[in-house]
């Protein structure tokens, strides 16, 4: 059975981007079936691939527009095991077009079940803000996972994710969990950083995943080069992080 996950924070460069990239690759060398979704009209997952967004043709825009176009038609194999729906420019203009049409915010889950083609997990990352696209990957998803900065401010953005998680499952996807949030950027030496991560440990208990993604300057390099950090640099603490992380996401 197929488990779909949204990454998801309305604050921008929180990591979401190479998080899926890298928990993606973490589950295929653990032998998943990975599709990825890239709904940011930035594009940076699909950059990271090696992808232009402009110049995309079929895309995750095409899913979420046109009822015909099919999942087959759309996805580019990108590694052994791992599958990725580009997103495209003209995702920047979704969010207007999909206002007053039907479902508007279940066209990425209806897409996804009219698909036959098999993937153990599905991973969707979204564009900063909590607009139509995000929506769409929220009703998607059977699980939402959070990246936060390990900084206070990032921290207080969560609260009006939680709270628009909370309208989505009552709403649009009752069957929407909260599968976890993960510290990112994280700098051990940093005493703001540890306050932080205690109080998100106290606020959500388990739900606060024990990975910390730490940062280092290192890590923007990887996708410049087209690869996730776990290709780049294997043996780096940043790669075995994602590594934990997928453990933990699977639990393992």
């Amino acid at each position: 059975m197929t488990r779909t996950l949204v990454v998801a924070n309305q604050k921008g460069g929180v990591g979401k981007s190479t998080s899926v990239m890298n928990l993606g690759v973490a589950l295929a060398e653990r032998g998943q079936r990975v599709l990825l979704v890239d709904l940011d009209p930035q594009g940076g997952l699909t950059a990271a691939f090696g992808l232009d967004s402009y110049a995309a043709g079929r895309s995750a825009y095409s899913l979420l527009l046109y009822d015909h176009i099919s999942l087959a038609r759309v996805i580019r194999p990108v590694r052994d095991q791992i599958a990725l729906v580009p997103a495209s420019i003209d995702l920047a203009a979704a969010e207007l077009q999909l206002v007053g049409q039907a479902n508007q915010t279940h066209r990425l889950r209806e897409a996804l079940q009219r698909s036959r083609i098999p993937f153990d997990t599905v991973l969707i990352d979204t564009p900063p803000g909590l607009g139509i696209l995000t929506a769409n990957g929220l009703v998607a998803a059977d699980e939402v996972l959070i990246p936060v900065q390990c900084q206070y401010l990032a921290m207080r953005g969560v609260r009006a994710l939680m709270e628009t998680v909370v309208r989505i499952r009552a709403r649009l996807n009752p069957a929407l969990t909260l599968g976890g949030l993960f510290g990112t950027m994280y700098r051990p030496g940093s005493r703001h950083a540890q306050e932080v991560v205690a109080e998100l440990r106290q606020v959500f208990g388990r739900k606060m995943l024990q990975t910390l993604i730490y940062f280092d300057d290192v890590v923007p390099e990887a996708p410049v080069a087209g690869l996730s950090m776990l290709e780049y640099l294997p043996d780096h603490i940043v790669s075995k992080e994602y590594r934990d992380l997928a453990r933990e996401v699977i639990r393992d």
